[in-house]
């Protein structure tokens, strides 16, 4: 109840306006490329190289030619390296792709349930015979075999571990255990609800392309999930005994301590002749040609269903693959919401070669940067040569870890390449001014600095303050944010109380910004003037915010000025 005075004196009250301005979630990169394993065109947003590997897989072994790793895993190691938070992986093939499946049996060989490898491809697969010590004959790192372990036909509940698809039993090497479960429908240990049965398949949808869900329990696993529950047990005990001899027969069962069943069926491998890192070409691409991005760029356009500020495609090139890109970048504009870092050539185009292709391109939602670098494989310990993409989203990070988005990912504070060997080619001051001129940021060579990005130009060909990659992410962070804030008024009265309630959020948000250096001044207006009773009238809330975003120098011009003797300095 509101506090009053009913006679003279004083009422003090407390207002409290020094309320923090709530900061915008991070939100990292997003890559799309082949891996070695995985779910095809599905989008996985991962946490650390570590979740990667266990999710996409690191080497790829070619019998014959040696290992490789893809460019996908090297930005993945690199980014998480410098400060990066989260990735958004997208596998592409090219083929078609399938999972292996594994039936667990119960008594009599009733199937009980099946299960089904989330990643796709013949590298799932542990078939053949098994040995003495219980290794399958054809198994690889990356395919999972099951372990049914504790049966208990009087309860109805089993254990199952996940193990690695190569191990044996003298060592297994388990990868999930989950323990307690049951084949009845109604029990909070249901062996659906336990492990997950979605499955993601891309379709078209009015015209667009999205993900369709199929099944009722989210994924907990990270390997597989329950493709089908054949003999479920609903109420398996009656009385505190099992309800029939058929629900005790479908009972996964195990004939020994370390009995375990495989997993086959799965599809899908490496094309023949795969070319990999400088040896790439325009219609093999690690393994893979552009046809094989179409679905996954379409899917990314959508900004309800994935989130990130930079995306990558390396491997691809603007001048072999103008459009597939073209299409990226035209997705990349209708989000507003990240920028697309482009490589212009492949590894052996010129300077001149990635300045022409500049030309074609114009929109601040693109970068492009040159040349190729040198760097260590992870996975192989080998020196590789990538292109300069592959690299830059840990210059982002690393840049956003230590400042701010709005901060240049450039120069020797933040733009070092520590993990570079060298660059493809050490420019010269005159190449790096054609590449600025010509809207492509050069990475230079320094001697004791080494190798550095020295620019942070966009692909915009007009000079504006978005011709600058440091604003054109300000106004990525800004619009992000302050549209969260604006989502929340939707369907609220449009009246001054609304209003305020908008202001009294963007206004202190955007004065941290102008205290971290991203701002030189703002103003935010909502008020009656331009939310007359017309505009109010065709249900409108109309805002203006004005911004003079922080320029960076790039140019800085130093004068020595000699002096005879005995003069005075003012």
């Amino acid at each position: 109840m509101a506090e009053i005075l009913l006679s003279p004196g004083v009422l003090s009250r407390e207002i409290d306006t020094s309320f923090i301005a709530e900061q915008p979630p991070q939100i990292g990169a997003a890559i799309i490329g082949p891996t070695v394993k995985g779910p095809v065109g599905i989008p996985v947003t991962v946490t650390s190289y570590t979740d990667f590997v266990s999710r996409f897989g690191d080497v790829e072994v070619v019998a014959g030619t040696g290992s490789f790793s893809y460019f996908t895993s090297i930005t993945a190691y690199n980014y998480f390296q410098n400060g990066g938070e989260t990735l958004l992986v997208t596998r592409v093939v090219s083929g078609a792709y399938a999972p292996a499946s594994a039936s667990i049996l119960g008594s009599g060989s009733v199937v009980a349930f099946t299960l089904a490898t989330i990643s796709e491809g013949a590298n799932m697969n542990t078939t053949g015979g098994v040995d003495s010590n219980g290794a399958f004959a054809t198994a690889s790192v990356h395919s999972v075999r099951f372990q049914i372990v504790s049966p208990n036909t009087s309860s109805g509940t089993f254990n199952l571990y996940i193990r690695r698809g190569d191990d044996d039993n003298r060592n297994p090497a388990i990868l999930e255990t989950y323990t307690g479960l049951s084949m009845d429908p109604l029990s909070e240990n249901y062996v659906a609800r336990k492990i997950g049965d979605y499955r993601f398949t891309q379709t078209t949808l009015d015209g667009e392309d999205t993900l369709q869900i199929s099944g009722t329990y989210p994924n907990r696993s990270r390997y597989v999930r329950v493709a089908s529950v054949v003999s479920p047990t609903p109420q398996y005990l009656v009385g505190g005994v099992p309800a029939s001899t058929a629900y005790r027969n479908s009972i996964p069962v195990s004939t020994g301590a370390n009995s375990t069943g495989s997993f086959n069926g799965g599809a899908g491998s490496l094309i023949a002749g795969a070319k990999f890192y400088d040896q790439i070409t325009p219609n093999n691409i690690q393994g893979v040609n552009a046809d094989s991005y179409t679905a996954s760029i379409n899917l990314l356009a959508s900004t309800n269903d994935y989130q990130f500020n930079v995306l990558i495609t390396p491997g691809l090139n603007y001048v072999d693959h103008e459009a597939t890109m073209s299409a990226i970048l035209t997705n990349t504009e209708n989000r507003g919401d990240s920028v697309y870092v482009m490589d212009l050539g492949n590894y052996s185009a010129s300077a001149a070669d990635v300045i022409n292709a500049a030309v074609d391109i114009d929109s601040s939602y693109g970068a492009a940067y040159y040349p190729w670098l040198q760097t260590l494989d992870p996975g192989t310990g080998q020196y590789v040569f990538v292109p300069a993409s592959t690299m830059i989203p840990a210059v982002y990070a690393f840049n956003d870890s230590v400042a701010e988005p709005w901060f240049a990912p450039a120069g020797i504070n933040r733009g070092g390449l520590g993990n570079v060997i060298r660059a493809a080619s050490k420019l010269s001051q005159s190449t790096r001014d054609n590449l600025y001129q010509g809207k492509v940021n050069p990475i230079a060579t320094f001697p004791g600095q080494g190798v550095v990005v020295y620019g942070q130009k966009t692909l915009q060909t007009k000079a504006s303050a978005l011709d600058r990659i440091n604003v054109r992410r300000l106004m990525i962070a800004l619009k992000g944010y302050i549209g969260q804030i604006a989502n929340t008024l939707v369907f609220q009265q449009n009246n001054a109380a609304t209003r305020n309630a908008f202001l009294a959020q963007v206004n202190p948000y955007l004065e941290s910004v102008q205290q971290r250096q991203g701002l030189y001044a703002f103003k935010v207006v909502m008020d009656d003037a331009i939310n007359n009773a017309a505009v109010i009238d065709r249900n409108e809330l109309v805002g203006q915010i004005y911004l003079q975003p922080t320029k960076t120098a790039e140019f800085i011009y130093l004068n020595f000025t000699l002096t005879p003797t005995g003069a005075v300095f003012p």
